[in-house]
């Protein structure tokens, strides 16, 4: 069952970390900057300490990895999700710093605990904390920022909502 708002198909994304809401131009890599990927926003985290990661969808995990996760929204239609990308480059890291708590396949609800992420592994190796949080199979058009850019959020509060597509 969908997460939407009352009375319409507009699917609700929680933050899945604290921090400040940062626009999509703001962050220095361009596959997200110029929204490759897909449009959506970025959270900025502290850094000084452990981070939950919750899921911001209700959905099934298509990719679950240290660094990143990818929910499928199966009730939105084909390729509709969320991809949440913890730092930059954090690939490299190996794992280092991350503690997975859910694997790829796995259906989870919005706020779902995904991942523990003590960013000191990151920090060290000069990585930016910058945290892509995209919605898959949509355009800018289809969002709604329902926490604006410059804001502070707590993981699980209302971050963004998208009119998830009809499905075919």
């Amino acid at each position: 069952m969908m997460a939407t708002e009352a009375g319409s198909n507009r699917e609700v994304l929680v933050a899945p970390i604290s921090g400040v809401v940062r626009e999509l131009t703001q962050v220095p890599d361009p596959v997200f900057a110029q929204e490759m990927v897909g449009p959506g926003v970025a959270i900025e985290p502290d850094g000084e300490h452990t981070l939950q990661v919750l899921a911001p969808v209700t959905g099934v995990l298509l990719k679950a990895h240290p660094h990143a996760v990818a929910v499928a929204v199966p009730a939105a239609g084909e390729g509709a999700g969320v991809l949440v990308h913890l730092g930059l480059n954090t690939v490299g890291l190996d794992g280092a710093g991350f503690t997975l708590h859910t694997g790829t396949g796995a259906q989870v609800h919005r706020g779902t605990h995904l991942i523990d992420w003590d960013p000191a592994p990151a920090l060290a190796a000069g990585l930016d904390l910058i945290s892509p949080v995209i919605v898959l199979g949509a355009t800018s058009g289809q969002l709604k920022i329902l926490a604006r850019p410059g804001a502070s959020v707590r993981a699980g509060q209302a971050l963004l909502s998208w009119t998830a597509p009809a499905r075919t």
